[in-house]
């Protein structure tokens, strides 16, 4: 996985990523990757320096490195940081709907995928409309990706057994970071 920036160095991935009646829940089984390990929280979450917020990064990292299921979990909570309502808590829902697209890739749902992708276009376009950019990633690029998932969503499907599977070439990669380096 060269060539794919890396935001949180320090942090490790886990040996999986979660796809439903494939391997164990992370949390729940206790076989999972994360079974008894709390669940992230952010207590402050400010837009303009979320270069800080490790969730954040965290959950890009995981994204881009075929994580899919976790990089959901990582924005739920900086969704729930965020007030779950407004700008900065629909764009993180719009990245927790680029999430869920890939993990129904890899269930096997087409349909699953062109829903949540359509669901993440519209609600980029939302933000879109008052910001060009939120928290270092540009909503054009987003919508074309989501659209992309959307109008794709067959090519995109891979039920691989593998433990991780990354499905696209897309790369999340904020305009700035505090710590950025490529693995």
């Amino acid at each position: 996985m060269s060539n794919i920036p890396v935001l949180l160095p320090a942090t490790q991935m886990p040996p999986y990523s979660y796809v439903p009646g494939k391997f164990p829940h992370p949390i729940r089984d206790p076989k999972g990757h994360s079974f008894g390990t709390a669940a992230e929280k952010v207590m402050y979450l400010d837009p303009d320096k979320w270069d800080y917020c490790d969730t954040y990064l965290r959950g890009i990292d995981l994204f881009n490195h075929g994580y899919y299921w976790e990089s959901h979990e990582s924005w739920e909570a900086v969704w729930n940081a965020a007030g779950r309502e407004g700008t900065v808590a629909d764009f993180i829902k719009g990245l927790i709907k680029l999430a869920a697209a890939s993990v129904k890739a890899r269930e096997g749902s087409a349909i699953g995928v062109a829903r949540h992708a359509t669901r993440g276009d519209k609600l980029f376009g939302k933000v879109q409309a008052e910001t060009p950019n939120l928290m270092g990633l540009s909503l054009v690029e987003l919508r074309e990706f989501a659209q992309h998932l959307a109008s794709n969503a067959e090519q995109v499907v891979n039920t691989s057994d593998a433990p991780v599977a990354r499905l696209h070439d897309y790369v999340l990669v904020p305009a700035k970071t505090n710590a950025t380096k490529t693995v």
